[in-house]
């Protein structure tokens, strides 16, 4: 099932856009920049261009997605922001649109509180964390999130 970045145009964002390609997976992305779009094409990446802010555009690109990985930093960093004008409302609108999209599982790459999703498995992953990577391909592996962090390791992993 795909998994989508949402903001993988950020340094974290191309981070775990490169830690979850791997054969078998579909790895999508979602970007401002449009000079992210080519590089990310390049490692077979499917790419959706636009406003992180603009709610409609991010549920459509999320539909048919198993797992959405929001990486905040997308949502209050210089880029142009025309349907928000906080990280708040943008994470508010990443939320709604998941819950829309129908996807399953939501990794916040957030710290401190992230708002509910609706009807998704959901979990966060502080951006400060030296596994980031490790520990969010863990989770999209999951088959069923575990209660701690430290239980990812040895979960049994579905396929993609």
């Amino acid at each position: 099932m795909p998994v989508i970045v949402v903001g993988a145009d950020t340094e974290k964002g191309r981070a775990l856009v490169d830690g979850l390609v791997a054969p078998g997976r579909e790895v999508r992305a979602f970007v401002s920049d449009p000079r992210s779009v080519a590089e990310l094409r390049a490692k077979g990446v499917k790419v959706a261009l636009g406003d992180v802010s603009d709610e409609s555009h991010i549920q459509a690109t999320l539909t048919n997605c198993f797992t959405v990985v929001l990486v905040t930093e997308a949502a209050r960093d210089g880029r142009e922001r025309a349907f928000a004008t906080t990280e708040l409302q943008v994470m508010r609108s990443w939320a709604a649109a998941a819950a829309a999209s129908g996807v399953n599982r939501v990794i916040w790459v957030h710290e401190g509180d992230s708002p509910p999703v609706a009807s998704a498995e959901t979990r966060s992953v502080s951006p400060a964390s030296p596994a980031l990577v490790e520990e969010v391909v863990a989770l999209d592996d999951a088959r069923v999130l575990p209660e701690e962090r430290s239980g990812v390791e040895g979960e049994q992993h579905a396929p993609h």
